[in-house]
């Protein structure tokens, strides 16, 4: 039997996953969360097989916290559940150690296939995304210019894109405002912009983000 953990802020879409895996006799939806926080949590004292992941949640969001899974847990393997289909989304999930990643508007058939493939040790990616990150891969001059980041600052830049202060993000990271500065200051070295707002305009250009988001 496998354990599984979902983990999105939205219940409809928990419940429209739940219903796609509730026929299959080898699933068992032992946990839900609605935000990172509470998914670490639950993977420290229940250890689930596959963690089904959200990326853009409130507070703690999907990066992080597959980070701090990964870090205790080695027989807990997340698949990233997202809307952003663009790079470097998808190539730095994998990058730093999620087991899968998946947009949302993945079919069924496709989501149970990677379940069995992650549960069992392997990766699983769409072959279209792979295929994107591939070319991206091969092609970085003209690539995204959010490819430059590293994961931290990609993780910072989604928090300032949805309205996080610098005091906030500093909690739910846990580094000093100073430190979330000085990754700030560098990302918009790396970016060519001066400000937040600037910030976002980019993002939302190479479709890191999307305008329904605010």
């Amino acid at each position: 039997m496998i354990k599984l953990l979902l983990v999105d802020d939205h219940e409809l879409v928990r419940t429209g996953v739940k219903r796609i895996l509730q026929d299959v006799t080898d699933f068992d939806v032992v946990g839900e969360a609605t935000d990172g926080e509470a998914a670490v949590k639950f993977c420290r004292v229940s250890a689930p097989d596959v963690v089904l992941m959200d990326m853009n949640m409130p507070g703690m969001g999907g990066l992080e916290a597959t980070k701090q899974i990964l870090r205790f847990s080695e027989d807990t393997h997340v698949i990233v559940l997202s809307v952003y289909k663009e790079n470097p989304i998808p190539a730095k999930v994998m990058q730093m150690g999620a087991s899968g990643y998946l947009t949302k508007d993945t079919a069924p058939d496709e989501m149970i296939r990677a379940i069995y493939k992650v549960a069992s040790g392997q990766k699983y990616i769409s072959p279209d995304l792979a295929q994107q990150i591939a070319i991206g891969q091969l092609d970085l001059q003209e690539g995204n210019p959010f490819e430059s980041l590293s994961e931290r600052e990609l993780e910072i830049t989604m928090m300032l894109t949805k309205g996080a202060k610098v005091p906030d993000i500093a909690v739910v990271l846990n580094i000093s405002a100073k430190t979330v500065n000085t990754y700030r200051y560098r990302m918009f070295e790396k970016l060519n912009v001066s400000t937040d707002v600037e910030l976002t305009h980019l993002a939302l250009r190479h479709k890191l983000i999307q305008s329904d988001q605010f």
